[in-house]
């Protein structure tokens, strides 16, 4: 027989061991319910080799979340030749999402010159359908969006045109990449807004020096190849602030280093950038290799955010975003 002391304190454990299991992400569930303390969700992180002799493996990465108490990362592979000087397959972030369920958000990412699959009839339709059936693959293994996409081809190609069909009909959102080679658009981002206008159920989230150079107005497409000296002031005007208030499918990645170096020029704009725009940002560290340093930390917290907006970018929008 328990006392009724023992009975309550066995009680008390067991609801706190509850608790922690529901905030600790199993099987992909989140729960959010603590809005004092913004543990992270990083939309943006790499598994593998960058730069010879600098792998990030799934347990440092991990390690690198635990000191920086990132709950769950994001892992996108990195496969178009234009990406990466050392492929980073879809097969290791699944991999590290077997290993590290409760941590790890693997995406997928399928390059979208690879129309078909051997053997298939040539063919827009056909194409589009031949690209549903490998993401249909991913999504099963657990992918929860594509990314980093990041090819040789403008924005808004046809065969770019296709895959972004195939996302929106299976439901993968797409981080993409978009500086002067990969991904191009020009200054104003017209291709981009195509996209957006053609698919506006569709979660795009931009990444590089291309998509936050043109947080100002003034970005020439020479800025889209380079990031901005600092201090560097922002010019109102700039096609971001146009693009996320007129299409509520659009998200910015603020992982480094376009994200951060578009809030460090101008730390005035900054503020005022991220809260009214404080639906449609996330935080990402774009880490990829161990001992790698991330500004982002330091810089949002500087920004003094309302508590809101630091749970929205932190891990709001996230949770959100990737139905966690």
């Amino acid at each position: 027989m328990h006392s009724r002391r023992q009975f309550l304190a066995n009680t008390s454990r067991l609801a706190a061991i509850t608790t922690v299991g529901a905030r600790s992400g199993t099987n992909c569930s989140v729960a959010d319910d603590n809005k004092t303390r913004h543990r992270y969700i990083d939309i943006h992180t790499h598994l593998g080799a960058f730069y010879h002799g600098r792998e990030l493996t799934a347990e440092l990465l991990v390690q690198f979340m635990d000191h920086h108490d990132v709950e769950m990362a994001c892992v996108l592979p990195l496969i178009s030749p234009e990406s990466a000087p050392i492929v980073q397959p879809v097969t290791m972030a699944l991999a590290a999402y077997r290993q590290f369920p409760d941590r790890i958000i693997p995406f997928c990412s399928l390059d979208p010159r690879a129309v078909t699959e051997p053997g298939k009839r040539s063919g827009h339709v056909a194409g589009v359908q031949g690209l549903i059936e490998i993401l249909k693959r991913y999504q099963a293994a657990g992918c929860r969006g594509l990314g980093e996409h990041k090819t040789g081809l403008p924005f808004d190609a046809p065969q770019q045109m296709a895959l972004y069909e195939a996302c929106n009909k299976v439901g993968l959102p797409i981080l993409f990449h978009l500086d002067d080679i990969r991904n191009p658009d020009t200054p104003g981002l017209p291709r981009l807004e195509n996209v957006l206008k053609a698919f506006p159920e569709l979660p795009l989230i931009g990444h590089a020096a291309g998509f936050w150079a043109s947080i100002s107005g003034d970005a020439q497409f020479e800025d889209f190849g380079r990031y901005p000296d600092i201090p560097k002031k922002v010019i109102a005007g700039g096609a971001l602030d146009r693009l996320l208030s007129r299409y509520p499918n659009l998200y910015g990645d603020l992982s480094e280093p376009g994200g951060e170096k578009a809030l460090a020029r101008d730390l005035e704009f900054a503020r005022e950038f991220v809260i009214r725009n404080a639906d449609q940002l996330l935080f990402g560290t774009d880490v990829l290799m161990p001992g790698q340093a991330i500004p982002q930390f330091e810089l949002l917290a500087s920004l003094n955010l309302p508590d809101d907006v630091q749970h929205k970018i932190y891990r709001g929008n996230a949770i959100k975003l990737l139905k966690l």
